[in-house]
């Protein structure tokens, strides 16, 4: 067995793993890292201006890529800022391997600068954390993180990497990586019954959730949905396209507020969760999300959702590629004649309603195009409107972005990508990783100004790496969402009409000064027609380009 350092067993293990690309942000424990990184040619080091920025870095590339991400932090204050982001990797299931270095261990006892108990620290949002103690452990711990990270349900892993551990030598065998087979077929009675319930069913419902696209099985989703001749909604919070928004029976994503999931449940007698969360509520409400009575059909490859909220009448682990096929022929088969009828007539049906009211949502986007300051669903229209076929958009125009799925032509997995866990900031340097992922596709993104501050230095990144790629600031000077829900309460600042800490005002931001400052070509677009123009330009430009939209600051109801 060769004798090898552990920092270079470190890179030659993570290539094993497919890894070609790191992000990071390097500090003093991360010396020996960025040394072996210096001969290195198969690994391409991503620098980030902040550990919040890197984390999301990797989190977006390894939800576009599909395989296993990398980041390294730098010890407690690092995996501190890092944090919130892990967090959203973690609802996200992003197969991401979080890396941090640590002090030397013979150093640690008396509890040095920066230092912290790592895995701890990390363990809540990870699927495993673990400090490496001894350089002979370091194949097995890199090899065993992988395999956990991908193994369904695939999540984030984090590994502490005391200095000593990468500075000592030692005659090493590498091993060899592992996998877990995903494609785990759900039990056949179980399956059965549920084509069963949903035969007899008179007026299903759809609900897909983010195990259909990492799963890579929108199709086998369309073929169940064309069946059964049932609508689909996305869950709450989608962090992937997870059916063709192209598809009739597509109608966009719930809202996270159970009346308003109750009132479109209402309308059907089952529920059908394809790798679907029941339900991720962003309020409490006065009623339950779900009816009383109405059975639900759950198919999810982690079995910790199944079942989780409410009685379900079939519960399935398996694999929605691998399973669907069988459930939509059990389907079928139990629909003998007469079924078979009434579901292609209620296809039909659904489809109409699916055509017509998405011709009513471009009319309405159309309609509010004049409009001065501009209209946010006239600028999610735009924008549909200018977007090749094979674009990428990330979404985190938090209370922007109504219509923006079914405007989009986003009909494969890897099409769209929104903020599934909700802590602010993902967007824009998700993008950053999902470029790097996908360097041949256009990659456009869609940033809220409150949330755009909070990685804004990962603007740096784009620039730096050439990233011909484009943020769209939804500019209202504002904390929309906080001013809305604030208002719901209907105290104080509702009588009184004063919110406090929600505006970006006295002074504004100037998203073009500090996108220019970061390297980044920046326009101000005040019409409908600039943005169109400025889009286009910008997904032909050499480089990372801003746009800086400014749009209407209204948010109370009308």
């Amino acid at each position: 067995m060769p004798s090898l350092s552990g920092k270079t067993a470190l890179l030659e293990l993570l290539k094993q793993e497919g890894v070609r690309v790191m992000f990071g942000n390097p500090g003093t424990t991360e010396l020996p890292l960025m040394d072996a990184l210096a001969v290195e040619q198969d690994l391409r080091y991503v620098l980030a201006l902040q550990e919040a920025p890197a984390m999301a870095m990797a989190d977006g590339y390894a939800q576009a890529s599909g395989g296993l991400a990398v980041v390294n932090l730098h010890v407690a204050p690092g995996l501190g800022n890092a944090m919130g982001m892990l967090y959203d990797a973690q609802k996200a299931g992003s197969p991401v391997l979080v890396t941090a270095g640590q002090h030397e261990q013979t150093f640690n006892f008396t509890e040095p600068l920066l230092w912290a108990d790592l895995p701890r620290i990390a363990a809540p949002f990870v699927k495993w954390a673990h400090e490496v103690r001894r350089l002979e452990d370091l194949p097995r711990a890199i090899h065993r993180a992988a395999k956990t990270a991908l193994a369904p349900p695939m999540g984030p892993v984090f590994l502490s990497l005391p200095g000593d551990v990468l500075t000592a030598s030692a005659e090493l065998d590498l091993g060899a990586p592992s996998r877990v087979a995903a494609g785990l077929r759900g039990d056949a009675a179980a399956v059965a019954h549920a084509a069963a319930l949903i035969a007899r069913a008179e007026r299903p419902v759809i609900m897909a959730g983010d195990a259909v696209p990492a799963a890579g099985a929108l199709a086998e989703l369309v073929a169940l949905a064309e069946a059964i001749g049932a609508p689909v909604w996305d869950e709450g919070m989608a962090s992937r396209a997870m059916f063709p928004s192209s598809h009739p029976l597509y109608r966009g994503s719930f809202a996270r507020l159970p009346a308003t999931i109750r009132g479109i449940l209402q309308e059907h007698d089952l529920l059908v969760s394809i790798g679907a969360d029941l339900f991720t509520l962003s309020l409490p409400g006065a009623v339950d999300a779900l009816p009383e009575g109405m059975a639900i059909v759950h198919l999810d490859t982690d079995p910790w959702e199944l079942g989780k909220n409410y009685a379900e009448a079939a519960s399935i682990l398996g694999c929605p590629k691998a399973t669907l096929p069988e459930l939509t022929a059990g389907v079928v088969a139990a629909y003998a004649g007469p079924g078979a009828a009434r579901a292609q007539a209620r296809r039909s049906a659904a489809e109409a309603e699916g055509r017509a009211s998405l011709a009513r949502l471009r009319a309405d986007a159309e309609a509010a195009a004049g409009r001065s300051p501009i209209a946010a669903l006239a600028l999610m229209g735009a924008v549909a409107s200018v977007l090749p076929a094979n674009a990428v958009v990330i979404d985190e125009t938090v209370s922007s972005g109504a219509g923006l799925r079914r405007l989009l032509a986003s009909d494969d997995a890897q099409s769209f990508f929104g903020l599934c866990g909700g802590g602010i900031g993902w967007g824009l340097p998700a993008a950053i990783g999902a470029k790097l992922a996908l360097p041949d596709r256009p990659v456009v993104a869609l940033i809220g100004d409150g949330s755009a501050m909070y990685t804004i230095q990962g603007l740096w990144t784009a620039a730096h790496e050439r990233l011909s790629m484009v943020f769209v600031i939804i500019n209202n000077s504002s904390y929309r969402i906080l001013k809305q829900r604030t208002n719901a309460m209907a105290g104080f600042a509702h009588q009184t009409d004063r919110y406090v800490g929600m505006d970006l005002d006295n002074p504004a931001v100037d998203f073009v000064a500090v996108a220019r400052g970061l390297g980044l070509t920046a326009h101000r677009a005040r019409t409908i027609a600039e943005v169109k123009d400025l889009l286009v330009a910008g997904l032909a430009a050499d480089g990372p380009t801003l746009i800086d939209v400014t749009v209407e600051r209204g948010w109370k109801p009308v």
